[in-house]
């Protein structure tokens, strides 16, 4: 289970994000689009060592190195308008996921991506009118990809959660679930559970 950050600033956001790691999540990505270099420097020097390695950096990707994290991940903007893949990606990267809004977009990422972001599964709980144009559902029976995770995004909540995975998408990601509640670590919790309740049951 993937968690995304707030776009903007949130009151004890590294509080919060602390409290998540805590609890067990893998994998944070840091998405500041208005960051500077600087205000993103910053923020990930607030974050404990220890949680290094489950940052993963959307922007100021030169930071990588800085400050030892190993995970990058870009836009769809960004990837489609680099022509020098995967020569673009920064030596110490072990780990490189992306963002596509279309099945035949994921069918077509080459194989250097360990997962990307499938959106939107459901209507957006962060972004105002921001639904899906077709079933993603239906679309993953196209699935030609199987090198490339398929991770849900999109409306993403404890009560659609199973339903994402037994359609067929290898993991979710939660944002607006998360930091449009009042008790962010609570929520994530819950979808956690969710999550192991799943995966226990298909054991």
């Amino acid at each position: 289970m993937i968690v995304i950050t707030n776009p903007s600033s949130i009151k004890n956001e590294i509080e919060i994000l602390h409290s998540l790691l805590e609890e067990g999540l893998s994998l944070l990505h840091i998405r500041k689009p208005d960051f500077s270099r600087i205000e993103m420097a910053h923020f990930i020097l607030q974050i404990k060592l220890e949680f290094r390695g489950n940052l993963v950096l959307h922007s100021h990707h030169d930071l990588a190195e800085d400050f030892g994290i190993t995970r990058i991940h870009f836009p769809e903007k960004e990837r489609k308008d680099l022509n020098d893949f995967p020569a673009r990606f920064l030596k110490p990267c072990r780990s490189k996921s992306t963002s596509t809004h279309s099945i035949e977009d994921f069918n077509s990422l080459e194989s250097d991506f360990d997962y990307a972001f499938l959106s939107p599964v459901f209507k957006s709980i962060s972004k105002e009118n921001y639904q899906p144009e077709t079933d993603l559902f239906e679309a993953l029976k196209l699935r030609k990809n199987y090198r490339t995770k398929a991770i849900a995004l999109g409306g993403i909540c404890s009560d659609n959660i199973s339903k994402t995975l037994i359609n067929g998408f290898d993991d979710v990601a939660l944002l607006g679930t998360i930091w449009n509640n009042e008790n962010p670590v609570k929520q994530f919790k819950i979808c956690q559970q969710t999550v192991l309740s799943y995966l226990q049951s298909q054991a």
